[in-house]
């Protein structure tokens, strides 16, 4: 064997291992292989079977020294290696193209990714925005619901106006608010309350409707607005009382209820301020609120006069009535508000609450109004009365009764008119009522009645000494005055 034949065997024998090793990965990998590259799998690894003989073929050419024309050998190895890199090329070209369409893939998915991700940023952006402005609203919401308490809680207007801007001026966003109340009688836009100022000018405005931004947001019902307060001109009227306080921005609405102005609600900021619908509405929903309390305070208000009114009015009335019964019989002048403010004082004494002891004083001064229907005869008689002028004057309790009970506002004070006269011990009269059945209204009164009837003169009898009708009262304890009340009246009185 010659040298050359040596190296040729020698460079073959590695040539084979690695076959043998392409072979293994050929078989390991055949059911990996797709479908479409079955049949090109096939080939390669038949190629490399052919190959692994070819090459061992030609050791035991060389070895055995056999008689065989390499020239064909080296041609069927050039051939089948020709055709193994066409498979190799083939099933590279399928791989790059399959990698290519894979990397399309990846880039249609990476922008459909990328896409996604901007729809999803942007859903998360105006997911966000939304939950700002639900925010601002559940805020809004609160305010109001806010203002609705403190109206509801107060009735009192000044206090009402300086809780509702300090509420609400902030919540504006602007540094400082103030409310103008219309005067009906002058026409004029004057302070109401303020929040936020640094000095006391606003405290100063009056304002005529039509005047002004505020007279312009009164007189033609809507919103006023000033971007800069400094740029002139411009329809604010009031700058001298507010040059110190650097406003920018002004606004200026309307307090409207139940179709009336009530005033004019105005806020200033220090800043140039850019106000958006949402912020408008919320403005004039605060309007609203704004106007309902100045409009509750005002009903308040007048009908408190209206009752203090009428109170004095029917009080007025009733004490004309018991100074009417007194001019008819002169020798009683004085009785009726002495007796009266008797009774008050040992009602107090008792802790009689103040609303019941309204009822008692105006029982106490028309106790006798159902004389009224006695006659003169009777009435006026300087001598004792028969048993018939008795009767008939015993009837005035219930005179009164009939005479007071169709009036309503007088139903509480029936109590002594009907009642006075009735003994702790059931023998009194018009309807024999005993003990506690006696209101304590009338007990007291009764007791009350007894002792300035004695300590004053009459033109049948002179006054008795205090010590004498104390004496006597004392006596009827039990029976003709409730026994619990003597001794509370005589240390009272």
């Amino acid at each position: 064997m010659t040298s050359s034949q040596l190296l040729s065997i020698i460079l073959v024998i590695p040539g084979i291992f690695f076959l043998v090793a392409a072979a293994r990965l050929c078989m390991e990998t055949r059911r990996q292989v797709p479908l479409s590259c079955v049949g090109k799998w096939r080939a390669l690894s038949g190629l490399n079977v052919f190959f692994i003989a070819g090459y061992l073929f030609f050791i035991v050419i060389q070895i055995k020294q056999l008689v065989f024309p390499v020239e064909i050998v080296t041609g069927l190895v050039f051939l089948g290696g020709s055709f193994f890199v066409f498979l190799v090329i083939g099933l590279s070209k399928l791989t790059i193209s399959k990698v290519h369409e894979a990397d399309l893939e990846i880039v249609r998915t990476n922008s459909a990714l990328v896409q996604k991700n901007t729809e999803l940023e942007q859903e998360i952006e105006g997911r966000l925005e939304a939950e700002g402005r639900a925010r601002v609203r559940l805020q809004h919401l609160t305010t109001l619901h806010g203002i609705d308490m403190v109206i509801t809680a107060s009735l009192d207007l000044r206090l009402t106006m300086k809780l509702f801007l300090e509420q609400t001026v902030s919540q504006l966003g602007m540094d400082a608010g103030a409310i103008l109340l219309l005067n009906t009688h002058t026409q004029t836009l004057d302070h109401g309350a303020d929040w936020g100022f640094e000095g006391m000018g606003i405290r100063q405005t009056r304002v005529r409707l039509g005047e002004g931004s505020a007279g312009l947001a009164a007189y033609e019902r809507r919103v006023v607005h000033i971007d800069d307060l400094t740029a002139q001109p411009n329809t604010f009227v009031r700058h001298e009382l507010l040059q110190k306080e650097k406003f920018i921005t002004y606004y200026a609405v309307p307090l409207i209820a139940k179709g009336q102005v009530k005033g004019v609600f105005e806020i200033f900021c220090r800043e140039r301020f850019e106000a958006d619908p949402e912020w408008f509405d919320f403005f004039e929903a605060l309007a609203v609120q704004a106007a309902i309390a100045i409009d509750n305070a005002t009903l308040f208000r007048k009908l408190q006069e209206s009752n203090i009114e009428l109170t004095l009015a029917y009080d007025t009335t009733i004490e004309g009535w018991a100074k009417a019964l007194e001019l008819r019989d002169s020798e009683t002048e004085g009785h009726t508000q002495r007796v009266a403010e008797l009774t008050l004082k040992v009602g107090c004494a008792l802790g009689i609450r103040e609303d019941e002891l309204d009822h008692v004083r105006r029982g106490a001064l028309l106790h006798d109004i159902g004389k009224m229907a006695v006659p003169d005869t009777v009435l006026m008689k300087p001598g004792p009365l028969t048993e018939e002028e008795q009767q008939i004057m015993r009837q005035h309790p219930a005179f009164a009764f009939e005479l007071l009970s169709p009036i309503h506002y007088l139903r509480p004070a029936l109590d002594i008119p009907y009642c006075h006269h009735e003994w702790w011990d059931g023998t009194g009269y018009p309807r024999g009522l005993k003990g506690e059945q006696i209101p304590l209204a009338a007990r007291i009164f009764a007791i009350a009645d007894t002792w300035d009837a004695l300590v004053s003169d009459r033109r049948y009898r002179e006054a008795w000494p205090q010590e004498k009708v104390a004496e006597h009262i004392r006596s009827l304890s039990g029976t003709q005055f409730d026994p619990n009340l003597v001794d509370i009246f005589l240390a009272t009185v």
